[in-house]
């Protein structure tokens, strides 16, 4: 089946990377949209606002979310679900560095980033990055709107619940659940389950 041509939504590093893994794997971008008229290191063409994407039939592209995450995901998850419901379908991006087992279960617009590792019977929902070197061990169940920064570990049977955002390095062992709309702190190592709605920080991680 012909791939659907692409709209990347964002212009900033995050987009970029995406960009970049989209082109080496053939596909055809269309071209990305943002707030103001902006240059883009890939020559893409600039679409206009979020709104022009209203102008292209469901049936016709596919989305990329370019619009990265370092807190909650309530801008993230704003612009997803306010296409989705739509009708508009998010692309996974997968790069072809990242280990993924066969038995793990995908959403829709995830994004696995170079050298991630996602081991069997992972369960990764809608709209979530899985960033640079990421381990997520077996049994994991990742929901929706979650970022698991870069470098970060988690250990087998972990439950991050949606709109959480899993810093830079930080590290969860077996069993933890994370609530919802949580933020671990960078480097932090979580061995205790964390209350929705809180940051926690440190080794151990504590809710602050």
């Amino acid at each position: 089946m012909r791939s659907k041509e692409i709209i990347i939504i964002g212009n900033g590093g995050h987009a970029s990377v995406l960009t970049e893994i989209l082109l080496a794997q053939g596909e055809k971008i269309l071209g990305f949209t943002a707030p103001t008229v902006e240059n883009n290191q890939f020559s893409l063409e600039y679409l206009g606002n979020d709104e022009v994407i209203l102008n292209y039939s469901t049936t016709d592209i596919e989305l990329v979310l370019g619009v990265g995450m370092v807190g909650p995901a309530s801008l993230r998850k704003n612009i997803f679900h306010c296409f989705n419901i739509q009708g508009y379908v998010f692309k996974n991006i997968i790069h072809p560095s990242a280990m993924i087992a066969p038995s793990v279960i995908f959403g829709q617009g995830v994004q696995i980033m170079a050298g991630a590792i996602i081991q069997t019977n992972t369960k990764v929902a809608d709209n979530t990055i899985i960033n640079t070197g990421a381990v997520i061990d077996h049994d994991c169940h990742i929901e929706q709107d979650v970022h698991i920064a870069p470098g970060a570990k988690l250990s087998g049977n972990v439950h991050v619940r949606q709109g959480s955002h899993i810093g830079t390095g930080a590290t969860i062992i077996q069993g933890i659940e994370i609530g919802t709309n949580c933020l671990i702190g960078a480097g932090s190592v979580v061995v205790k389950s964390i209350n929705s709605g809180v940051t926690a920080l440190g080794v151990p991680a504590k809710e602050v």
